[in-house]
């Protein structure tokens, strides 16, 4: 008999078990077309909702990975969701953790150097986009099949909304030992500051194969942290032992910079060309869009319309659960409806119903409709985009937006001419109570015929 595969959304293939931890499970998937591997976190959506501000953090979390699209960050490829799980499919790192590697005893020193380059690097661009991590650690530094480092776990880091009127964050988090001595104190603190003292401590075990700040007492440790009370190992080259010594400073004004980081010949070692920080030229970044279609001039004649994300489904259609600001731009003045027609189907009904309306149509690449109407209104003609999305093989959104004219008249027209032209094709228009968004959940989940048996 052959075994259950367990497919999401029709896309990905869920397969082992990586890792769990108190709110989340990571599994090895593989993109169902392409055959490429990904990691896929699981997120129980009752969990965190009673927890207090871990919804918050999560979309904290969307956020800030949309930003940081860099070689040595882990890339966030997109969100999807059900009535009761989130998913976040991301880049699947082969080599595992550093911290497995450091664990094994410390690194040669030329080892230690490149994934500092590397995590410098990436933390630069982090700063560069306004994120702070607040959770550096071996741990969180994931090493690709080419031996590259990935800092990942962006759960704890601050994006600048979250600066007080002082311009300092103020929430003390991350893991002791590697935790700047200001973020203990329990005052505001630089959070790209506190970034530096991590990268310290990092680049410390890297050399040391222990950490600088050990104590079973914790108290006792907190205070050779507030001293920068350490060693360094005589194996520690002299200009390692310099750059470690400007690194972990307790006085973050006087701490060492990235750009002075970048500067020290050490760091130069064996770069085949600088590292420029971020601030030196100017970054190009592309951001992850919810769509898990093409681009839509990759076909000027596409047979079926682009993906619609789940969780902008939801977002969309079930209030008390909207994360749509982190997937779309700010919406022109528009109305939804789902359809358990065919996307062919639903194109022509609208096409018919706006030439009945003697409206003058044209229609556009990826299964939109643009449609004007014959006369002049108060701010010129009206004009009304039709655009349809897939959310699964019979379940599909219709999305209805206004091109130009006035906000009145399209209000208008559309309640009294165009919801009921299409009344037979409508499964529920957005906002309606007869269909919740739970409800058009789990008939998508019955549709896609998705199996999600870990948990």
């Amino acid at each position: 008999m052959e075994e259950e595969r367990n497919i999401l959304f029709e896309k990905y293939e869920m397969g082992r078990l990586l890792g769990k931890g108190t709110f989340a499970k990571v599994y090895y998937g593989k993109e169902m077309v392409s055959g490429e591997s990904v990691a896929i976190k699981v997120i129980n959506k009752d969990q965190v909702v009673k927890k207090e501000g871990m919804m918050e953090q999560i979309k904290r979390e969307i956020s800030v990975m949309r930003l940081v699209r860099h070689p040595n960050v882990v890339e966030l490829k997109e969100v999807m969701a059900t009535k009761t799980k989130i998913f976040f499919i991301m880049e699947y790192v082969r080599g595992g953790e550093l911290f497995a590697k450091v664990a094994r005893g410390k690194l040669k020193e030329d080892s230690a150097r490149k994934y500092f380059q590397q995590l410098i690097s990436a933390v630069d661009f982090c700063h560069s986009r306004g994120v702070s991590h607040r959770d550096l650690k071996p741990e969180n530094l994931l090493l690709d099949e080419n031996e590259n480092l990935k800092v990942s776990d962006f759960g704890l880091s601050a994006l600048p909304e979250q600066l007080r009127n002082d311009g300092l964050l103020h929430t003390q988090c991350g893991t002791p030992a590697y935790v700047a001595p200001e973020v203990l104190k329990r005052k505001g603190y630089d959070g790209s500051k506190a970034d530096i003292w991590s990268c310290g401590v990092i680049l410390y075990v890297l050399l040391a194969g222990f950490l600088p700040f050990q104590d079973e007492n914790l108290m006792n440790m907190y205070k050779k942290i507030f001293k920068a009370q350490f060693e360094l190992p005589p194996w520690f080259s002299s200009e390692s032992k310099r750059l470690v010594s400007k690194l972990l400073v307790t006085d973050p004004d006087r701490r060492i910079t990235i750009p002075a980081i970048m500067r020290t010949p050490w760091f130069h070692k064996g770069l085949a060309r600088p590292i420029r920080t971020a601030a030196m030229v100017k970054e190009t970044t592309t951001q992850v869009e919810p769509s898990a279609g093409g681009d839509e001039h990759d076909d000027p004649s596409p047979k079926t319309p682009k993906f619609f994300n789940a969780f902008e489904f939801i977002s969309s259609m079930s209030s008390g659960f909207d994360l749509s600001s982190l997937f779309e731009k700010k919406r022109k003045v528009g109305s939804i409806f789902t359809s358990r027609c065919r996307a062919a189907a639903i194109l022509a009904k609208i096409e018919a119903v706006a030439k009945g309306l003697s409206m003058r149509v044209a229609k556009a690449k990826d299964f939109k409709l643009k449609m004007e109407a014959p006369t002049e209104g108060r701010k010129g003609r009206l004009a009304i985009t039709a655009e349809i999305f897939e959310v699964a093989p019979e379940v599909a959104i219709v999305e209805f937006s206004k091109s130009s004219g006035d906000t009145l008249e399209y209000s208008k027209f559309f309640e009294e001419d165009v919801r009921p032209a299409l009344k037979d094709i409508v499964w529920t228009w957005q906002g309606d109570s007869m269909c919740n968004g739970k409800d058009m959940m789990m008939a998508v989940e019955n549709v896609n015929g998705m199996v999600c048996s870990h948990d």
